[in-house]
């Protein structure tokens, strides 16, 4: 038998452990991490693993799903990268040819070191229910042995009753929710389980360990191992699986109620941790704090209080406390996708980088927006493509268009940020003079650029929730952000790419995505190709978190020309 376990033959993404376990021109095998969907639940929620997979790398653009594991549980899953593998490995889930192991920790007696359960799954309500066999329900079977390991090696999470039992379910048949449905019937649901009457704990500690199948090319039986790793922290293993940390130093690691902290975020900014709430830290959430110094080995942490009006608040006042540990120097780098940005914790309310984009400023240093898109590398045939960023702030977007090999001209209210924007670009070995700044209203630089006849391959759009200048007043992403796309789109080039995004809360997906459509349909540019890009996974979106982050790429053709590949109404 053909054996390949852990990360043999495949490319390590990220994290300690890894989420490619591996990969071949035919299979992609992945290790999911519990708390991630596999697909997107709804239109606008944000990316499962599957779509993050599939619009990440060209390669992985005809990636598909062949089997599924609930986003609550962890494990081994293979996805199909061409149209050959995917009939193969659905044939064999269908005719039940693939093997499949998993692991799960119960803290209720078990009553036999080995035993099976036949029985019929049926759906009841926002679970299934295992009933006798025959039954009504589809046939279920699954063998459950208790583990050989030493107790020592099996860790007891926070929340359990007692000791807990590590078992071993091979499942014989597929069905949804077979393992966490008998084991519940059989007296011993999964911990962590609560939809099956499980004791609340961390996470659903099931596992996916080990599958086996016939290599799709070779027809080579292949196994493939992700051990379970029950003792780790779900929300760090959840962004260890995501995050590179060789390139990246810069993530959320608690975000609200979608990771348990309703109203708390910590960021990780390098070797610093900085929380953010509306109330005081608690002795609870320092206590948490100084945990996660200790596991990640960082220096020391700052908290700043939220508030409902950064602008009534002067930068002393704004400008995040140290709490814990070495304090930062005035200024530190960080590094997000191998480019170095520099942060203070000493300028206001923003520390320099909005974390949440990181994706996004990736996609111009891959010059690959996502499945579908064409590539940003033609922009750049012949000559450097011209690029407009608006709303500049400290010139992320900037410095990476400019490591891509294209020339920037970044506009914003504040000399200050521009000033911190050339120092980023000097960071990575840039030429600050090789690009064009350009301090003012954003607004009214928009009418000037357009008089002057300025065409522009790529421009950005990111403003402020709120903002207001002498020369256009004020703007508020819910009610003017249409007014701010009819201003840019006379200065994009046929063929030119506009990157459109808002985080404001009030402003919804389908509003966001109409007042764009209807201000490109106004200016008589046909939309060629569009992506709709949701906030990144360590942003996970739950019903008490939601979505903030609203992101459409689009490629326009020229004025009142060109084949409309799909129809503007398409986005809503």
């Amino acid at each position: 038998m053909g054996r390949v376990a852990g990360a043999t033959g495949g490319a390590r993404l990220a994290g300690r452990r890894g989420l490619i376990v591996h990969e071949d021109d035919h299979i992609l095998v992945v290790d999911k991490p519990a708390g991630l969907n596999m697909h997107s639940p709804e239109r606008y929620a944000g990316e499962g693993l599957f779509e993050w997979l599939r619009d990440r790398e060209p390669r992985w653009a005809r990636l598909s799903i062949v089997h599924r594991l609930d986003k609550e549980t962890s494990g081994v899953v293979v996805l199909a990268k061409t149209d050959e593998a995917r009939r193969s490995l659905t044939r064999q889930f269908a005719t039940r040819a693939v093997q499949k192991v998993y692991t799960l920790l119960t803290d209720r007696p078990v009553k036999a070191g080995s035993f099976t359960v036949e029985s019929a799954v049926a759906r009841m309500g926002a679970r299934y229910v295992a009933r006798p066999w025959p039954g009504q329900g589809s046939r279920a079977v699954t063998r459950f042995t208790i583990s050989d390991r030493s107790p020592e090696e099996v860790p007891i999470p926070a929340g359990a009753r007692s000791g807990v039992t590590l078992l071993i379910a091979e499942p014989e048949t597929g069905r949804t929710h077979q393992i966490r449905a008998q084991a519940a019937a059989s007296g011993c649901p999964v911990l962590g389980d609560v939809l099956y009457g499980g004791t609340p704990a961390a996470r659903v500690y099931l596992h996916a360990e080990r599958i086996t199948f016939a290599h799709p090319a070779t027809g080579d039986e292949v196994t493939f191992d992700a051990p379970a790793d029950f003792a780790a922290d779900p929300r760090l293993a959840l962004r260890e699986a995501i995050i590179d940390p060789g390139a990246t130093d810069a993530y959320r690691l608690i975000h609200g109620a979608a990771d348990g902290f309703p109203g708390w975020y910590v960021d990780r900014l390098g070797d610093f941790l900085l929380s953010q709430s509306e109330g005081q830290l608690g002795q609870e959430r320092t206590r948490a704090l100084e945990q996660l110094l200790g596991t990640l080995s960082l220096r020391g942490a700052y908290h700043r209080p939220l508030r409902r009006d950064v602008r009534l608040s002067d930068p002393g006042e704004a400008s995040p406390r140290h709490v814990i540990g070495d304090q930062a120097p005035e200024r530190f780098v960080v590094r997000e996708n191998g480019v170095r940005y520099e942060l203070s914790f000493n300028e206001g309310y923003s520390v320099g980088l909005f974390l949440d984009q990181r994706d996004n400023r990736r996609r111009f240093l891959i010059g690959h927006v996502a499945a579908g898109f064409p590539p940003l590398a033609p922009l750049a045939a012949g000559a450097a493509p011209f690029v407009l960023n608006t709303f500049a702030y400290t010139c992320g977007f900037s410095v990476c268009a400019a490591i891509a090999g294209m020339r920037v001209t970044s506009l914003d209210l504040s000399r200050k940020y521009l000033e911190w924007g050339r120092r980023n670009l000097v960071l990575n070995g840039l030429d600050p003079g090789a690009h064009d700044f350009s301090y003012g209203d954003v607004f009214d630089w928009l009418k000037r650029l357009t008089r002057r006849g300025r065409v522009f391959s790529m421009i950005i759009l990111d403003p402020p929730t709120f903002s207001s200048s002498r020369q256009s007043g004020v703007f508020r992403a819910e009610k003017d952000y249409g007014r701010l796309v009819g201003a840019a789109v006379p200065l994009l080039a046929p063929d030119g790419v506009i990157l459109a995004s808002s985080n404001a809360a009030r402003l919804d997906p389908e509003a966001f995505l109409r007042a764009v459509r209807e201000a490109v349909t106004a200016a008589g540019r046909p939309i060629l190709a569009w992506h709709y890009a949701p906030q990144p996974p360590d942003f996970p979106i739950a019903r008490g978190e939601p979505a903030h982050l609203k992101t459409i790429w689009l490629r326009l053709g020229p004025p009142d020309g060109g084949r409309l590949e799909r129809p503007p109404t398409a986005m809503l």
